[in-house]
């Protein structure tokens, strides 16, 4: 029998059950500063369930399948590419928010956005671009990230980008490391990150680490030997070994990552709500005013954690496989950068009226981080290789 007392979904009743549900320090739709072009106000979606489904939608976030997170896409289909590891943070992100009684939707907005602008082959890619970049203002994910949605992206008639809530975009700028960023004079340089950005900001930081071990483990550059010398993960395989009797040993890194995981998303949330407490953050503003990150690990849990990223960057990161990965990927992004740079007029016709606008260096960065690590490869075969069509 149909219930006479439904109604549908309303984008206005949702923001109202925010107002009697959320944290006092969780951002509201409501309290949103807006977006840069004005739109009306959509009916079944709230604005920042609006923002995750245009980063959803978009073309960046499509080419994040081919780009590398640590082993380069070709090296296994069963290796974390950039696209699976965001996933992997707005799950976390959203696990977290929920239980803080925070904007889940705006954290997994901002998880799904943070790195839109990450350029081909992972960090080296990055590097090779701000090393070839240093005299026009550098490279940085992350403000590639907002140039991605403010500017890159054309799928609307009335603007250039996304035209995202001001809060999704000051967050992709306050990710990381950010004081430097020029970029940040548009997004109040005084005020600290909202806690939502926080979360997403440690999730992708949780996610990395735990999700690199397995595969690590994968591709035989991590040993189970290496791992067991982590206190971290000693502690939690001990705790697997004595719920799961008899494991082989793929299954046990299996459950020791999740359990690895699952330990420091509590321990991140009990010592997040510690800090709230004790530094009485009862609104945004108050989040706004606080000079400090609020959202982090106890003293133990960050010790372990400081240790783990430590022996990550020595057997994993720093492997002499995964450097030999590295450097080849930096020739790859140098020789097509200096390549487009000796003549601007190889770009395809929209970057070169971007290069009319922005730059010439700009634009041609622009168009090698928007590159798959596979779109990157054919590229320089197209353009080295004798042989080779074009």
């Amino acid at each position: 029998m149909a219930d006479d007392s439904y109604t549908p979904f309303d984008a206005r009743a949702v923001e109202a059950r925010e107002a009697r549900w959320l944290a006092p320090y969780a951002m509201r739709n409501a309290a949103s500063r807006g977006r840069r072009v004005p739109e009306p106000q959509a009916e079944l979606r709230t604005p920042f369930q609006r923002d995750r489904d245009r980063i959803v939608h978009s073309t960046a976030f499509r080419r994040l399948e081919y780009k590398t997170q640590v082993f380069v896409n070709h090296e296994g289909d069963h290796y974390r590419t950039r696209l699976t590891h965001t996933l992997e943070v707005a799950q976390i992100s959203r696990s977290i928010a929920r239980a803080l009684r925070l904007n889940e939707d705006l954290v997994e907005a901002i998880a799904l956005a943070h790195d839109l602008g990450h350029p081909p082959f992972g960090h080296s890619g990055e590097d090779a671009l701000n090393e070839l970049m240093a005299n026009s203002g550098g490279f940085d994910h992350n403000s590639q990230s907002l140039r991605v949605v403010d500017v890159l992206e054309k799928r609307y008639p009335d603007f250039d980008g996304l035209n995202l809530s001001w809060e999704i975009r000051e967050s992709i700028v306050k990710h990381g490391s950010y004081e430097k960023r020029a970029d940040l004079a548009e997004f109040e340089p005084g005020w600290s990150p909202l806690i939502e950005a926080q979360i997403a900001d440690l999730a992708d930081s949780l996610a990395y680490t735990s999700h690199d071990i397995d595969d690590g483990i994968r591709s035989n550059f991590l040993s189970l030997a290496d791992l067991r010398d982590v206190r971290l993960w000693r502690e939690t395989e001990e705790s697997v070994r004595a719920i799961h009797r008899g494991l082989d040993d793929r299954m046990l890194v299996r459950r020791t990552v999740s359990h690895l995981i699952d330990r420091q998303v509590k321990d991140l949330i009990h010592s997040t709500l510690e800090r709230l407490r004790a530094n009485r953050i009862d609104s945004v503003e108050a989040v706004r005013a606080f000079r400090g990150t609020l959202v982090g690990f106890g003293p133990e849990m960050a010790s372990r954690q400081s240790e783990m990223e430590q022996l990550l960057a020595e057997r994993l990161y720093r492997h002499y496989r995964t450097l030999k990965m590295a450097e080849k990927a930096k020739r790859f992004v140098r020789a097509l950068f200096e390549e487009y740079r000796r003549s601007p007029r190889q770009l395809p016709p929209t970057f070169q009226r971007l290069a009319e606008e922005s730059g010439v260096e700009r634009a041609i960065a622009d168009y090698i981080a928007g590159m798959t690590d596979r779109y990157c490869q054919e590229e320089y075969q197209r353009m080295f290789h004798p042989f080779e069509r074009l």
